[in-house]
């Protein structure tokens, strides 16, 4: 059996003006459906390839179905960024190994009319916020070499570099070198 969600994981919380940020739902897939579509070219250089079914609703339902399962299973955390009814964004903790790593690993994009705001580095915030009330001790991400605006995201909130994986995700139909990050939340 799991821990029970932290607070962070269970409530929306205002990240700036209208936008905030709350654990993915059911009733989201249309909404994710829609932002993933809008974005698709813009988020592409930063993603795997995807199947056209992603893009569906039925694609974000079992997207959403596996979020939950992960997190009633200690596995992960997933939230969305809305602005009013429109998904902005999406924030996950996800690969939670507990005993003695105590590590998750985080991801997030923001949609391109929400760039420069300052959201991705309060949803960065919130989520660490969220790790460390679950009892993890340290979080990492990883960003590619030439994305500056994440790598900017990242040590505005903390974290700091820890090296470069060289061919570490599939990105984009081509295996990427990725810069890798860590912030330690417990002493």
């Amino acid at each position: 059996m799991s821990e029970p969600l932290p607070s962070a994981a269970r409530s929306s919380t205002s990240l700036q003006g209208t936008v905030h940020i709350r654990t993915v739902r059911d009733g989201d897939a249309v909404a994710l459906a829609a932002a993933l579509t809008r974005h698709r070219d813009y988020l592409q250089p930063w993603e795997p390839l995807r199947p056209e079914s992603f893009f569906t609703v039925e694609g974000q339902r079992t997207v959403i179905a596996d979020a939950k399962a992960a997190m009633a299973a200690g596995r992960g955390l997933f939230w969305v960024l809305c602005d009013g009814p429109r998904v902005v964004g999406r924030m996950s903790l996800t690969d939670m190994v507990r005993g003695a790593f105590q590590n998750g690993h985080l991801g997030y994009w923001i949609a391109q009319d929400h760039q420069g705001r300052g959201l991705a580095t309060a949803a960065t915030g919130f989520a660490c916020t969220a790790a460390a009330e679950w009892g993890l001790h340290r979080v990492q991400a990883a960003t590619l070499l030439h994305n500056a605006a994440s790598r900017t995201v990242l040590v505005r909130s903390g974290f700091t570099t820890i090296g470069t994986a060289e061919n570490y995700l599939k990105i984009n139909g081509g295996w990427q070198d990725h810069v890798l990050f860590q912030k330690i939340l417990t002493p």
